[in-house]
């Protein structure tokens, strides 16, 4: 018993007491009566002995007290350890069971774990970490929670499995909106009749309706080409796994005609607010529309993914939209300072025509501008080496240090050939600034430049520079080119349509003939795009590696050892293409930055861009690429066979 306890009754204070009634007595002895001393003795010791009576009594109660509460607790914690529903796991330094509670011994049946290995009944422990805390296994079809405290090497078992699955049924009842919007149905439309009119969007309409009730969506349409659905992350999850295929069935069914009906889908995910999820979904389907239509945006969170298009976009801009666009951006140069205009890294012919296109738009509207531009490259080498012979063109390129030190919230940022921040050539003017102009034809990305003023972003279009031609022609009668000038603008079209052989519409040769009678030389767009002799023989080298895939994807790659331009990946890719039953071709190398740089091209039945764009790239449907860090190229080459297994399916064909 505590000392405290014991000296409850006979302490210091209880010895003064008896002290002071002993010489209380014998003061009555000596001065009083003898009588009254004796009375006061027998009083005193009568006293006395209750105390210590009563001590005894106390510590001999307090002791059976504690021993019986010892008793429970002891007995307590056996039966929680033997019956509390937790796994406890004691091993030693070979992770060989040394002891374990009954609990373990059921979800195990196994009566005898005593000197097991415990990597051996639990294989799935082998991933972890020795200090690692906290992990969850799966076993027998249940699902555990590991606790792990290694100093003490112990394991803690909890079983989670109801909750795993209320939190996954939870998570499947989450509500989900999407828009579904008919991508063309004007423009197919065009020339029927009512009644054929009608029985095509009959058909289509019957087909959505159909795949909406197979898999428990709830479709209402609210306009002639749009629908709303409703469905929950279940349903969603079931639809990423067959990668919207309404989108192909809807394409197939229509393809007799000129031009086959395409949907893009829209989709809202992960979010609790209905009003936040309607605008997740709108957003979606604007970034959908934005990439050329006939796919599916899945926005859950902040995370976005894309599936389908696998179909080229279908030209639609037109000469009322060129106009409004050219006018706009006048009057915002009228209103700037000045007016700095700059591509993307490693800039090719297609963003430094465009840029001098705009260039030409700012002297037409009497203002100061110029391009931003850090180095040449050898994609645009010998335009720059005519660039600096020639009269005043060269006196308009700065670096982006100058331009950083010039620009104001006045000035105005023009941004051609891409609509990435991170692509820009110096992406602190786009946030010393509130008044940039984005001029691209790329399909949108996840990553876009944040509040522009003014957007012309065409994936219909073959090239920024034409873009930019058909803007050139609503700048009035200032506008002036020279040969060069109008040779550049040219020269960018030229590239990105392989010589008017791929992504080229009616707009494509109508800018090439405005270029052409503003004095563009072919001849000479022909000595911008000649070649080296070593930069062919290294090409050839690149395509001498060659693995076909599937029979039709074509993966090229350079030596671990040595490094490539960029131009040149890019060169590989399409010589590649040109090859007979090549579809899809993919060029990995080292670049001179140290960067694994992926080139891909396609014919486009293959959508190269969402190949790109799991990689962390992106680009067009049938032209795209993307750039890695701290990888091999043998690595960079496993990384994108997985993305194509995946891309077909878990197959490649």
């Amino acid at each position: 018993m505590p000392k405290f306890l014991a000296k409850r009754w006979f302490g210091s204070h209880m010895i003064l007491a008896l002290v002071f009634c002993l010489l209380a007595a014998g003061l009555l002895t000596v001065y009083v009566q003898w009588l009254f001393a004796v009375v006061g003795f027998v009083v005193i010791a009568g006293s006395g002995y209750l105390a210590f009576r009563n001590q005894r009594l106390f510590r001999d109660e307090m002791e059976a007290y504690i021993s019986t509460l010892g008793h429970r607790i002891k007995k307590a914690g056996d039966e929680v350890i033997n019956e509390m529903p937790f796994g406890i796991v004691l091993y030693n330094e070979d992770k060989t069971i040394e002891w374990h509670n009954p609990y373990l011994q059921r979800i195990t049946e196994n009566e005898n774990l005593i000197g097991e290995s415990l990597l051996d009944v639990f294989p799935t422990l082998t991933d972890m970490k020795d200090n690692e805390l906290q992990t969850e296994i799966t076993y027998r079809q249940r699902i555990y929670e590991i606790l792990h405290r290694p100093e003490e090497r112990l394991l803690y078992f909890k079983d989670v499995t109801e909750f795993r699955e209320l939190q996954m049924h939870y998570n499947e009842e989450k509500l989900v909106l999407a828009i579904v919007h008919l991508d063309n149905l004007d423009e197919v439309a065009q020339g029927m009749d009512e009644q054929s009119r009608s029985l095509l969007l009959t058909n289509v309409t019957g087909a959505i309706t159909k795949w909406a009730q197979n898999y428990g969506i709830y479709l209402r349409r609210f306009s002639s080409d749009k629908f709303l659905a409703v469905f929950d992350q279940g349903t969603l999850e079931q639809l990423e796994a067959t990668r919207f295929d309404i989108l192909d069935v809807v394409r197939e069914m229509t393809s007799k005609n000129k031009i086959p009906i395409t949907l893009s889908i829209g989709v809202g995910a992960g979010i609790d607010t209905f009003i936040e999820l309607g605008e997740m979904a709108q957003s979606s389907l604007d970034m959908a529309l934005g990439r050329g239509g006939d796919q599916a945006a899945v926005k859950i969170k902040d995370k976005i993914t894309f599936y389908g298009g696998k179909s080229n976009a279908v030209e639609k801009r037109n000469r009322v939209r060129a106009r409004v666009i050219s006018h706009a951006l006048r009057d915002l140069m009228l209103e700037s300072d000045l007016v700095l205009i700059m591509g993307h890294k490693m800039p090719d012919m297609d963003a430094i025509g465009a840029a001098i296109g705009v260039l030409k738009a700012v002297h037409a509207a009497q203002k100061q501008g110029y391009i931003v531009l850090d180095e040449s490259n050898p994609a645009i080498e010998r335009l720059m080496q005519e660039v600096e012979e020639h009269e005043y063109l060269d006196d308009y390129f700065i670096t982006s240090d100058q331009a950083v030190q010039m620009v104001t919230r006045r000035t105005l940022v023009v941004v051609v050939d891409t609509h990435r921040p991170s692509m820009t050539i110096e992406p602190r003017l786009l946030n010393a600034t509130n008044k940039v102009v984005l001029i691209d034809h790329h399909r949108r990305s996840a990553e876009f430049i944040a509040d522009p003023v003014l957007i012309y972003l065409e994936p219909y279009a073959s090239s920024t520079s034409e873009l930019v031609t058909e803007l050139l022609q609503y700048q009035g009668e200032n506008l002036k080119l020279d040969v060069l000038e109008a040779t550049a603008l040219l020269a960018g079209i030229v590239v990105d349509t392989k010589s008017f052989a791929f992504r080229t519409g009616s707009r494509t040769f109508e800018a090439a003939s405005f270029l052409r009678r503003k004095g563009a030389d072919t001849s000479l767009v022909q000595v911008l795009l000649k070649e080296d002799l070593t930069q062919y023989i290294r090409r050839s080298e690149i395509v001498q590696h060659t693995e076909v895939l599937g029979g039709s994807i074509a993966i090229a790659t350079g030596k671990e050892n040595e490094k490539y331009g960029q131009l040149l990946i890019a060169q590989a890719a399409d010589t590649l293409l040109t090859m007979a039953g090549i579809e899809a071709s993919f060029v990995v190398c080292r670049r001179p930055d140290d960067l694994i740089a992926i080139s891909a091209r396609s014919l486009g039945d293959f959508n190269v861009q969402v190949v790109m764009e799991q990689m962390g790239g992106g680009g067009h449907l049938n032209n795209a690429a993307t750039q890695l860090k701290d990888v091999t190229v043998a690595e960079a080459v496993e990384q994108l066979k997985q993305v194509l297994k995946n891309y077909q399916g878990g197959k490649l064909k």
